[in-house]
């Protein structure tokens, strides 16, 4: 399943049968619905309907803007890379969304300190965007389960975490600036098309491994 636009928090009985990937940052108005929308497209675009693999997609921000639309700009870039940025409404980083939360990518390490910091155990489930992108490049895909078994997709996407999080400390950072996705608020458009193609490269890789099918041509 997933909720309507990516949106909502799952109910108490269908989480078993659920992956939910949470992205996150710090308003919920550029980076992380840039994000959220482009896992979305992907996967549509892997699986044809991301209902049946089980995944449900969402964002919020440490510091989000309640309510809000996306920056006018993040929206231009979605539409720009084929992804819908329609209905989007901003939210603020609860609780309850860390510990519905199989998967949280963040757009920095400050980002992901603060969602470890609100506890949940999310520390071996919370990742930078980037640095779960490195970690997912090191994993053996044949070691994962077949995604084509009935609930595959969402057995995989568990063990692809548990895999990521036992290379965590083995597989570092060339740098500090490798695990960040810079904040475009207020940037020109050429600045978020930049961030764009940055987020979507990071994606690609994680969705493919996270489906067990690669990007057609």
């Amino acid at each position: 399943m997933i909720a309507p636009q990516g949106r909502g928090i799952a109910g108490p009985d269908d989480h078993t049968d659920t992956f939910r990937i949470l992205h996150v940052s710090t308003g919920n108005v550029c980076r992380s619905p840039i994000t959220e929308r482009l896992t979305l497209h992907a996967l549509t675009h892997r699986l044809g309907d991301p209902m049946a693999g089980g995944l449900v997609v969402e964002s919020a921000g440490t510091w989000g803007h309640e309510g809000a639309p996306m920056e006018a700009h993040a929206a231009t870039v979605l539409a720009d890379l084929g992804a819908d940025p329609q209905g989007f409404i901003g939210r603020e980083l609860l609780d309850e969304h860390v510990i519905r939360a199989d998967l949280v990518l963040t757009a920095t390490r400050d980002h992901r300190a603060q969602v470890i910091s609100m506890g949940h155990s999310a520390g071996l489930r919370t990742f930078t965007l980037k640095e779960f992108t490195r970690l997912v490049r090191a994993i053996d895909p044949a070691t994962l389960p077949d995604p084509e078994q009935a609930g595959g997709v969402v057995e995989r996407a568990r063990a692809l975490v548990q895999a990521a999080a036992a290379l965590r400390g083995w597989l570092l950072a060339p740098n500090a600036e490798a695990d960040e996705v810079h904040d475009p608020y207020g940037a020109p458009i050429t600045f978020f098309r930049s961030i764009g193609e940055e987020i979507n490269l990071a994606l690609d890789p994680v969705v493919t491994a996270l489906t067990g099918v690669p990007a057609r041509a």
